[in-house]
């Protein structure tokens, strides 16, 4: 095992953190280990900045090696490729709590790299690159206000659990990432199975006591290093510049920011700046003016006006309360064609959201190292194009953020979805962002709630989200002395506020979470206020989606695949399969039915088809190979043999049963062949089946059954 010059263990939770040895060019490097998983972290920090830089490019990036579990990846060139869903996740976990503890006008480029070096499949190793993240910043030079703590918390027959292996998971109806400092909650990411609000409280306090291990180690490493934090230049706005700007504009930036319009607020504030920018140039020069100070001015004095109205006056940029929603509308089946979809606004954020029903075969593999789920039959992929904001720009794939809100949209539905063994369908929910005004996340919860509804997916429960923001003054201590909570923020309400508290549920419990925050920590006790704020809003919003659509419709749309659940013997799915999967490949040809045999033996057979003729054929065709002679059923059999003693009788291809001489006929039969010969087509019904699966059957009883019927 490799050995680092510093160590510090954190026996509570079985976690070790080591540094000193690895990536010493590195400002800073540290590995986390958990039982046999090791996550590594380097931390670096450019010198210099760009020209005309005016922004804080913050780069963490985690990787998975396939080596790390002793596997080859998949692939031609058998090396990694671009990063899975799961690793571009964990970046974003870590990404988010460690933003805003740079300090302010800090925009040297900062790179935090994670790779996984070696994982033992019980162990989850996310909650471990944040960790190292931090630790890894705390022994560097590189100026950072932490350190901060990451646990996961599960609940387990209604015990919290820290750190959960991913057996444990399986039992838990919680899943809480919890990340925080040493008296306040930086971020929180997951999901549960409609878990109340007041417990969800519960599992915040327990997870920050158990952070507070992690926090003291990263201070006791720090200090054994002993890196003196280096003094790199801030970049901020020239006070001169800003308040000559700030005089020039007066009261009509306040007057450009306070309209109900999006776009009117952008083109007003963009005319000032424009203004602005002019009479600078004219005052310092051309050879001085610096056009980033003209952005850095405009970004302290919105923030300003934003801010101060809200904490002085309640008074919000579009009329609103703090506590008040926007205008909502939903549609439920606004496409035909497709299996289900729905429209959902709220103010200038809109989504259209489609639903599409597959067979499991469509099915997602998991292609990240993990000792979790493999493949997902449930899965929501949300798209944000230029066009929503009034942009333009390349037209590229999914980005971290739009694969993040998916995620986050996904896990919320999730537990409202039925299980696979009771709607064996694979559903694919896109959210397709028409609009975007602040919390197009929860704008795709919503309509997808309703796009499932209106496919006819038996959810549980009707599901809706909404995010809460909020607005702060501290003191010189940093600590909060004034707070204003706001209800379903706008984009600019995010940008110059302090939170984005976004919690998904139902009437039940809560299902989905996200906190991100732009301040270095937030009070427990604004926390809880801002849970009963958010749950104040769901139910609200629930009304009006219930209003709309109550509950799933009662049947598939036509175009839609219609399924029907076979059992049959586990012992024939050889026979359904057949050699190279012959017998199976025919039945689709000939029938155009998908067929989907259950991977755990069980016997179980799903059969999808687009009609109802489609169905019956594929049925018929899977009996034939599969099912087994049933008590009481009649059969027109052929003889495969005969003995003194009777007649032995295939019903069923590769089954057949005895027809004793005594049951031949209502008349005593001396010989056997006197009534039928090998080859022969006769009537039979099945009068009993032994525990030995031995089959009887008459012919005596279905020849008088069918005089009984033709009389």
């Amino acid at each position: 095992m490799l050995k680092q010059k510093h160590s510090i263990s954190i026996d509570e939770l079985g976690i070790t953190i080591e540094t000193g040895t690895l990536a010493k060019q590195a400002n800073g490097s540290v590995t986390v280990k958990l039982g046999d998983t090791i996550v590594f972290v380097a931390a670096t920090a450019a010198n210099s900045t760009r020209p005309d830089q005016d922004w804080f490019p913050l780069m963490v990036d985690y990787r998975e090696k396939f080596s790390a579990a002793g596997k080859f990846p998949g692939g031609f060139f058998k090396r990694e490729g671009r990063p899975s869903e799961k690793e571009v996740l964990t970046s974003r976990l870590c990404d988010r709590p460690l933003r805003p503890l740079f300090p302010k006008g800090f925009i040297n480029e900062v790179q935090v790299i994670g790779m996984l070096f070696t994982a033992d499949l019980i162990n989850e190793p996310d909650v471990l690159m944040v960790n190292a993240a931090s630790a890894a910043l705390m022994v560097s030079n590189i100026p950072f206000k932490g350190p901060i703590g990451c646990v996961r918390v599960g609940q387990i027959k209604g015990e919290f659990v820290v750190n959960p292996t991913y057996a444990q998971q399986e039992e838990s109806d919680l899943d809480l990432i919890y990340v925080g400092n040493k008296n306040d909650m930086m971020m929180i990411e997951g999901s549960a199975k409609f878990i109340s609000d007041e417990r969800f409280i519960e599992a915040l306090e327990f997870a920050h006591k158990a952070i507070q291990p992690l926090i003291d180690a990263q201070i006791k490493l720090a200090e054994e290093v002993g890196v003196e934090k280096k003094d790199f230049e801030l970049h901020n706005c020239d006070p001169e510049i800003l308040e000559f700007i700030r005089k020039l504009v007066g009261d009509r930036l306040q007057t450009a920011v306070f309209q109900d319009n999006k776009a009117n607020r952008d083109e007003a504030v963009t005319l000032l700046k424009d203004e602005a920018a002019e009479k600078v140039e004219e005052k310092v020069g051309e050879e001085e003016y610096d056009s980033s100070q003209i952005r850095l001015a405009f970004e302290v004095l919105q923030e300003e006006v934003y801010r101060q109205n809200i904490l002085d006056s309640a008074k919000r940029a579009d009329g609103r309360k703090p506590e008040d929603l926007r205008e909502i509308t939903c549609q439920a089946g606004v496409l035909p064609g497709v299996h289900g979809s729905a429209l959902f606004q709220r103010g200038e954020t809109q989504a259209i959201v489609i639903s599409t029903l597959g067979t499991t075969t469509n099915s997602q593999n998991m292609d990240g190292l993990s000792g979790g789920e493999t493949s997902k039959t449930f899965m929501l992929h949300y798209n944000f194009p230029n066009f929503s904001v009034g942009e333009t720009g390349r037209m590229m794939g999914p980005g971290r953020r739009e694969i993040g809100h998916g995620a986050l949209a996904e896990r919320s539905l999730r537990p409202v979805v039925p299980d696979e063994n009771d709607f064996p369908y694979a559903i694919r929910i896109v959210s397709e962002i028409m609009e975007s005004n602040g919390s197009t996340s929860m704008a795709s919860i919503c309509g997808g709630c309703l796009s499932l509804m209106d496919a006819g997916v038996p959810i549980s429960e009707p599901v809706a989200g909404i995010s809460v923001g909020l607005v702060s003054e501290s003191d010189a201590d940093g600590k909060i002395t004034k707070n204003v909570i706001l209800t379903d923020i706008l984009g600019a309400e995010d940008h110059f506020g302090d939170m984005d508290f976004k919690i998904a549920g139902t009437k039940t419990g809560i299902t989905g979470f996200q906190l991100d925050l732009k301040i270095k920590g937030l009070p427990m006790d604004i926390a809880k206020e801002s849970i009963i704020r958010n749950k104040e809003a769901r139910l609200k919003i629930l009304e009006i989606m219930t209003s709309e659509m109550d509950k799933p419709n009662d049947q598939l749309k036509p175009s839609a695949p219609q399924i029907k659940m076979l059992q049959i013997n586990p012992e024939k799915i050889g026979a359904l399969i057949g050699p190279g999967g012959k017998n199976i490949r025919k039945i689709i040809e000939i029938t155009g039915a998908e067929i989907d045999i259950n991977e755990d033996n069980s016997g179980r057979v799903n059969v999808y088809a687009n009609n109802d003729d489609v169905m019956k054929r594929a049925i018929h065709e899977i009996d034939i190979l599969t099912a087994e002679i049933e008590v009481g059923k009649t059969y027109r059999g052929i003889v495969k043999g005969t003995k003194e003693f009777g007649a032995f009788v295939e019903c069923i291809p590769g089954q057949e049963g005895l027809v004793h001489i005594s049951e031949l006929s209502d008349t005593r039969v001396r010989d056997v062949e006197d009534v039928c010969r090998v080859g022969d087509e006769i009537w039979v019904k099945c009068v009993s089946v032994d525990d030995r699966g031995r089959v009887k059957l008459s012919r005596k009883v279905a020849m008088a059954e069918r005089a009984e019927k033709d009389a």
